[in-house]
Formats: C-alpha cells, structure tokens, sequence
C-alpha cells in the first residue's frame, strides 16, 4: 500500500474512531439522564410511568479532520515558505510541477511579488540556500505522503507592496506610509524569514499532536527542521542587532512578535501542551536568577516547552486579521483544504 493509499485509509480510521466516540458520548449522557429519571422516580410516589417521548440526537458542529486535512494544512504553510526562499536565493518561484492538486480542494494559484536578494552577508546567504532547500524537500515529501489527495498551492502573495508592508506597518517596522521590501537587504530578508519560521514550529507542534499515524514522526521531523530554521534566524538577527544596535533589528523583531501574538488572540493556558495567551516572544535579551544577561534565541514557556498554535490561529497570523475569516495577508484567496478558517481571535 502506498503513502497515499496509507493516508485514505488512516482518514477512514480516524472519522470512524470519531463516530464511535460521539456514540460513545450520546449512550453515556442517555445512561446518565435515565439514573436521574429512575432516582426522582424512586423519589417520588409509585404510579404508573408514561412512555418517555425520544430527545432528538445531537448533531456535532465540529468538524471531524482527518490525516491528510492535518498534512494538506501543513503543505499550504511549505507552500509559502518555499517559494518565499526560492525567490530569495534564485528569483524564481518553485516548479510548476509542485504546483498542481486535486481540482476539488482548491484553485491553484502564482506566488508572485518575490525577487532575489542580492546578499552582502556570506553567512547570511549560505542560511538562505540552506532553509530554501529544506522547504523545497519539505514540499516534495509531503505532496508525495498525501498522494492523490493533495492540494494545489493557493495564491499567495509575496510582494514588498502586499502582506509584508501591511504586517511590517502593524508591527512598526516600518512608518505608516513607508514599504517593507524584504528582499531589499539582507537585514529585512531575516526579519521576513523570523515572521515566517516561529509560526511554522507552533504550527507543527500542533499538528504532530493530532496525527494518528506512521506520519507522525515524519511530521515531527518537519518539527525539528523548522526549530532548527527559527534558531538559524533568531540567532543571526540576535548577533547582528547586538553588533550594529543602529539597525534596531531587536526591537523590530520584538514589534514582529507582538503583533503574531496580537493577531492570535488569548487561549486558555496549559504549560503541557504548550499553548499560551503570550504563546509569542522576540528576541529582547533577559535576565537570569543571578543577573546576567541572557539571550532568547528559544522561546519558551516557564516548564522550558515550546509553544503551540492551533490552525485557526496559525491562520490568524498568515491572513493578517483578528477575525474569523478564510483569506487575506500572504493568501488573497485563502489556503486550500478543509482547514482554511481563522479565529475570532478573542
């Protein structure tokens, strides 16, 4: 059996197992209602019992994903940063051929607005080519695992004009009449990318959770590589915000990571999983117990965890709106898949 064939099988698997537990619920809240009925009933004098008229079955609102939802989600994301990569080391997009998918899941769309970054930085470049190749194969592997159920990439903008310029004004950035053009220098192609990777690590930390699969620890693989990005990029705006502070590269990625939190809106806390109302943090330099100075290359929270992020809200960040809405930002048309809506990001 092939990964696709794997996957359609595992989707069956999934929405059955989903079925059995809404069963499952609808039999013990019966079970429960009837103790009550048959204690007040003991209660109560000992006449005779009219038959009880049926209570109509609930119907769930919550939509039921399954294995390749999870993964064709994950693909939107190596969609955008594939081609945001591609552009930055070779002025082009990704091939065509890693374009295509199922006609029912979504229009296909162009990554347009992207050009190549003409690199000073020798290290910078080489992190460049690196994360892009990565992307790349993250595109290949999961479009190959998905099979015959993959999306087609959706449109997504990569203009200096569009979605960077909207997120760089919000996060002050840049003024509110100047444009963010990320391929520009080297400086404002890194402050692009760390817009990019922290959401991708939560997005996948999310994901990983939720796959019941042989998948899993190919999707924790993906986890691993994009933290391993997020750090490159943190790491080198750090050193370069330390060593030139007139590029004010520390407090433009603090102004990046508040916004991503102002987007994504507050959740209930839970320091096991992962999922915070401040699941966001730049690269500001702290204290520790002694009084050092102690860098934030890795955001965590107080059990030493990295944060995790919900579709919904992943898609918050990338759509560039508090609201519940199906596009915007970096995707005009919205992403394509069963999970394409954002949250009322409360």
């Amino acid at each position: 059996m092939g990964e696709g064939e794997l996957i359609g099988a595992l989707d069956a698997r999934v929405k059955r197992r989903e079925e059995r537990r809404a069963f499952f619920g609808q039999a013990l809240g019966a079970a429960a209602l009837g103790g009550a009925m048959l204690t007040a009933g003991r209660a109560g004098a000992q006449t005779a019992t009219p038959t009880p008229t049926p209570s109509p079955t609930a119907t769930s609102t919550t939509p039921i994903f399954g294995t390749s939802d999870y993964l064709n989600f994950a693909l939107n994301l190596e969609y955008l940063e594939a081609n945001f990569y591609a552009f930055a080391t070779t002025g082009a997009a990704i091939a065509s051929t890693l374009q295509g998918g199922v006609v029912t899941a979504g229009v296909q769309g162009a990554a347009t607005g992207g050009r190549a970054v003409s690199f000073t930085d020798p290290i910078v470049a080489q992190y460049a080519r690196e994360i892009a190749a990565d992307e790349l194969a993250h595109v290949t592997f999961l479009r190959s695992s998905i099979g015959s159920l993959t999306v087609a990439q959706p449109a997504i903008d990569l203009s200096p004009a569009g979605a960077f310029t909207t997120a760089a004004r919000a996060a002050g950035v840049v003024g509110a009449s100047d444009t963010f053009d990320p391929y520009a220098s080297d400086e404002n192609f890194l402050l692009a990318s760390f817009l990019f990777e922290d959401v991708g690590v939560t997005a996948y930390k999310s994901t990983t959770a939720v796959l019941s699969s042989t998948l899993r620890e190919a999707a924790q693989g993906i986890l691993a590589t994009e933290a391993y990005h997020a750090a490159m990029i943190r790491g080198t705006l750090y050193r370069k915000g330390i060593e030139t502070p007139s590029l004010n590269l520390i407090q433009k990625a603090q102004g990046i990571s508040d916004l991503r939190d102002l987007y994504d809106g507050s959740v209930t806390e839970n320091l096991t999983l992962g999922y915070a109302p401040d699941d966001d943090q730049g690269i500001t330099p702290t204290t520790n117990a002694a009084g050092e100075t102690v860098s934030n290359i890795v955001p965590l929270n107080s059990n030493g965890l990295a944060f995790s992020r919900t579709g919904d809200r992943v898609l918050n960040i990338l759509y560039l709106n508090r609201a519940a809405v199906t596009s915007g930002g970096f995707f005009p048309a919205g992403v394509n898949g069963a999970i394409k809506t954002s949250a009322t990001a409360t």
